[in-house]
């Protein structure tokens, strides 16, 4: 017979609503910067679960007008999962973490792909086709995708964070913020920016456990959450999914992991700035197997 006993499920470390904007829920945040505290904390091999919301935190909605898309708040993007930290895990070490499962929510069967506005987001070919905001929804059954915007058109999705990272020491934040600072004064007049520096306006960490002095600094210093960098962050590899095996290097005690920006399926790569399929996931499932200062054996 079976029994409760011997048939505990594995803890889901965030929760989150995807119908209640992301600045007013806890266990999120949209910036990088060490002195954000871990939300939760688990033991190297331990299997987690975490929920996200998608990267704008609710802006967009399921209806038939770009307008959302147009006039989005970029100021407050992506919005996290996190940071779990994992015990042991030092500055030098290799943090390893295995994707096991993905799984949206029910009450929230569908997603959205967007082009950006040439001077609101844009895309890599923005200013060649001087773009206008447009959108498309998806409504998912399964594994498939359909579009009303779309007619004619179904396939099989591979769903995957665009966004997975390990929290940057103060020396490595410093690093960002003086490399993109310069690129941004070389171009100060770029249609759209070629990068985005800090900034205290849109900032947010879902914890209410920080001093307001520090609420402050990670607002001030806080790198954006656009690019990819060293410790992975907005990475957007398709197949980067169920049953991958990421590495990720260790600049903070505890690693800090935070996860965000789900997609139901993107190509190769996304040319009009929200080229995937973008989406709230109900269910991530994790192991953060290893921390250690030697690369594991592969499976």
């Amino acid at each position: 017979m079976a029994t409760k006993a011997n048939s505990v499920a594995h803890p889901t470390l965030v929760q989150v609503d995807p119908f209640i904007p992301a600045d007013q829920q806890k266990g999120l945040h949209n910036r990088w910067h060490p002195d954000i505290p871990p939300y939760a904390t688990v033991k190297p091999g331990e299997v987690f679960n975490i929920e996200c919301v998608d990267w704008t935190g609710a802006q967009i909605g399921n209806n038939d007008t770009s307008d959302d898309i147009k006039n989005v708040d970029l100021t407050k993007i992506h919005n996290l999962s996190g940071p779990i930290a994992v015990e042991g895990a030092e500055p030098g070490d290799c943090l390893v973490v295995d994707i096991l499962d993905v799984r949206p929510f029910d009450k929230m069967p569908w997603g959205y792909t967007g082009i950006f506005e040439l001077t609101n987001g844009g895309g890599l070919f923005a200013r060649e086709f001087n773009s206008k905001a447009a959108k498309a929804i998806w409504d998912f059954e399964g594994v498939y995708a359909t579009s009303r915007h779309i007619p004619g058109v179904r396939f099989a999705g591979v769903s995957h964070p665009g966004l997975i990272g390990t929290a940057p020491s103060p020396e490595l934040l410093a690093t960002w913020n003086a490399r993109e600072g310069a690129l941004i004064e070389a171009n100060a007049n770029a249609v759209p920016p070629v990068a985005y520096g800090p900034l205290e306006t849109g900032a947010y960490v879902g914890q209410d456990n920080i001093p307001d002095a520090i609420r402050k600094k990670i607002a001030r210093e806080g790198a954006r959450t656009v690019p990819g960098r060293e410790h992975g962050g907005n990475c957007d590899i398709k197949n980067l999914s169920r049953g991958s095996r990421c590495y990720f290097p260790v600049f903070v005690k505890g690693a800090n992991l935070s996860v965000g920006d789900l997609h139901f399926s993107q190509g190769d790569v996304k040319l009009s700035f929200c080229g995937a399929i973008e989406m709230r996931w109900g269910t991530w499932g994790y192991i953060a197997r290893h921390a250690s200062r030697s690369l594991p054996e592969p499976l």
